[in-house]
């Protein structure tokens, strides 16, 4: 764990720089400087950016992560893998664009009102498209290097504060909506041109491959795993995208515009497990080719408890607070509360699993993530159609809500029966015991007048009340340990 440990600490602290830009950003300036059908579309240039870069990567990240370790020989530069996974991904890039254009009468017949904003920008997703792919490529190939970091650096935080710095001249007039979308499209292919200097820079752009270690029988895994690598990548992204793009398909640009400013405060949880997977998928990699069912069932425990509480923790501090939440992005949004909790609910359920998925498609089983994942995918698609007609987002965040509950619950009952392997222990029902009676107590909390100061009490007392009893029941040796090393180097200045 000590490579998790480093790169996940370090990873969150970034990453939550990232979530406070973020904030700013998406419930701060997004919600008060633009309309709801423009938030709209720039959730939607990122939805269909996203659906079509993972396609065209061809399960190539897949490959990486699970085959590298095969490749790893620094002194031979990796045998130029780097060269071999762009050049794969190009013939994807070629398919994605060509896909995109082709259901481009589909994407934009029948546009809601409102939606026909999305017809002026239909093609911007295109060069969206070109450096996802690469972000999706350079990130995968540093995290097989140990570098997890950088890509979070990059996409959390440089193009977070350059989208910031796109928004501000907008309000002050000195750019129009139009150079604005420009912009902020330009702000969102930064990571992928920042990692690919990075590679430059740090004498890592290896780009001639050395086919001479891949035989007749190392070929057939990497297609099989490429195989079922695209059939789980896109189902992963088709189930984070899809719930938008339906939104929009069937309800507008509006009525995305507010599920996604919602759904960004319901998904604030999921920040630490983000990072933690990135690092441990290439951690379980090494362990699965050493066959060391130890160190992946230790991962399993620990990840799923710690990240248990910190995603606990902030959904009762976002719930706790979701009066002032609405004071922040204003009444515009109300339709969307419900949508916050219920998709923190979903997400506990994500957590509560830890780094299941990156167990299983390490696994020689790597196969059944992808039917799961496409089990997982046809659930959210069924359910957001019969759904969101009725309740509206809600409907969609409750098909979330659904779908993800029985995904993990196909995952859990498969590691068990597998390799019996499962997360628990009886310490999880006592986290939820003090998060459900913390929640409680936070209720009999007076609301002050004004909603800042609230906050503030608010936050500091469901936090203290949380963090006392976790630490003193031992529920999670390494939040135990960190607590203990911060109050060291506290006491340490004083």
């Amino acid at each position: 764990m000590g490579i998790i440990q480093r790169q996940s600490i370090s990873g969150t602290i970034y990453s939550y720089v990232g979530v406070i830009l973020g904030f700013i950003t998406t419930a701060l300036l997004f919600t008060h400087f633009f309309t709801t059908e423009e938030v709209g579309l720039f959730r939607i240039l990122v939805s269909y950016s996203i659906l079509f870069a993972q396609f065209a990567g061809l399960g190539i990240n897949t490959i990486t992560v699970k085959l590298f370790p095969y490749f790893r020989n620094e002194g031979k530069n990796h045998h130029g893998y780097l060269g071999l996974a762009l050049i794969v991904s190009l013939v994807g890039l070629v398919l994605a664009i060509l896909a995109y254009l082709l259901f481009k009468p589909v994407i934009l017949d029948n546009a809601k009102d409102g939606s026909q904003l999305f017809t002026s920008y239909f093609y911007y997703v295109i060069p969206l498209i070109v450096f996802t792919l690469l972000f999706n490529v350079f990130d995968t190939y540093y995290r097989v290097l140990y570098n997890a970091v950088k890509g979070i650096i990059y996409k959390e935080v440089i193009q977070r504060t350059l989208v910031l710095a796109v928004i501000i001249p907008f309000y002050f007039e000195v750019f129009d909506f139009h150079q604005t979308v420009i912009l902020y499209t330009l702000a969102l292919i930064s990571p992928g041109v920042l990692l690919f200097a990075s590679l430059v820079y740090n004498r890592k752009l290896h780009i001639k491959p050395d086919l001479s270690i891949i035989d007749k029988n190392f070929a057939k895994d990497m297609v099989k795993v490429g195989f079922f690598g695209i059939v789980a990548s896109f189902s992963g992204v088709l189930v984070m995208t899809i719930d938008s793009i339906m939104v929009e398909r069937i309800m507008g640009l509006s009525a995305t515009g507010i599920y996604s400013i919602t759904f960004f405060f319901g998904t604030l949880i999921l920040v630490p497990m983000r990072t933690m997977g990135k690092i441990s998928s290439v951690v379980i990699s090494d362990a699965w080719k050493n066959n060391d069912i130890a160190v992946i069932n230790n991962i399993y425990k620990k990840s799923s408890i710690s990240l248990s509480i910190v995603g606990l923790l902030l959904l009762i501090g976002i719930w706790g607070n979701i009066d002032n939440v609405f004071h922040i992005i204003t009444n515009e949004y109300l339709p969307g509360k419900y949508v916050i909790l219920i998709i923190g609910l979903a997400n506990l359920t994500d957590i509560a699993m830890g780094v299941s998925p990156h167990i299983i498609v390490n696994s020689k089983y790597y196969r059944y993530l992808s039917y799961f994942l496409l089990i997982f995918a046809v659930l959210i698609v069924v359910s957001n159609i019969l759904l969101i007609p009725i309740y509206g987002i809600i409907g969609a965040a409750i098909a979330t809500l659904i779908s993800k509950f029985i995904y993990n619950c196909i995952k859990f009952i498969f590691l068990y029966r597998k390799f019996r392997l499962q997360p628990f222990t009886w310490k999880i029902v006592l986290l939820y015991l003090i998060g459900i009676t913390v929640y409680s107590i936070s209720l009999l909390i007076p609301v002050m007048s004004n909603y800042l100061v609230d906050i503030i009490v608010r936050s500091s007392i469901i936090g203290v009340l949380f963090i006392i009893p976790v630490y003193y029941f031992k529920i999670s040796e390494d939040i135990n340990n960190k607590i203990e090393v911060i109050f060291e180097r506290l006491f340490r200045h004083n």
